[in-house]
């Protein structure tokens, strides 16, 4: 069987492409591949982009101003291992500014309404302990020597 190529399709109602910038800016090794434009007698404005080619670290998405019929919701999120608490900080940080929403256990919301968990890579390993797994119920950022103290 030929391999097979998966692209995360995001429906936004028209900030596909401030979102896909946004992107770019949060993740390293990011960028915009191709930004295509509503033209004349198409069903968005004329020269908004309809659709947004970008990679995050080399996964594709496409960002698609669809209009405002689908929204995003919890059902579906983006997980970030991070290797440890500085870059659970730095991604935290950046998804929830301008906006964003904190939710509980590693789990946000950014200023598009997009969820993501930052996570960091440990985190399974270490709430197999009870009381890392309390500790971590209450926490909205996951505060990995929290966690180390609650599993001790």
């Amino acid at each position: 069987m030929a391999s097979l190529n998966i692209t995360p399709c995001l429906w936004f109602d028209t900030q596909g492409e401030q979102a896909a910038e946004f992107y770019c800016s949060v993740f390293p090794n990011s960028k915009i591949k191709q930004v295509t434009r509503y033209g004349p007698d198409m069903p968005g404005p004329e020269g908004q982009a309809m659709t947004v080619d970008f990679e995050i670290d080399g996964q594709p998405f496409i960002a698609l101003n669809g209009g405002p019929e689908f929204k995003f919701s919890e059902a579906v999120s983006f997980q970030i291992f991070c290797k440890d608490q500085a870059e659970v900080d730095h991604y935290w940080s950046a998804l929830t500014e301008g906006g964003g929403e904190e939710s509980e256990c590693g789990w946000l919301r950014d200023k598009f309404g997009l969820s993501w968990q930052v996570i960091p890579t440990r985190l399974m390993e270490l709430v197999e302990n009870p009381g890392a797994m309390q500790a971590m119920l209450k926490m909205k950022k996951i505060d990995i020597a929290e966690l180390e103290r609650a599993a001790t």
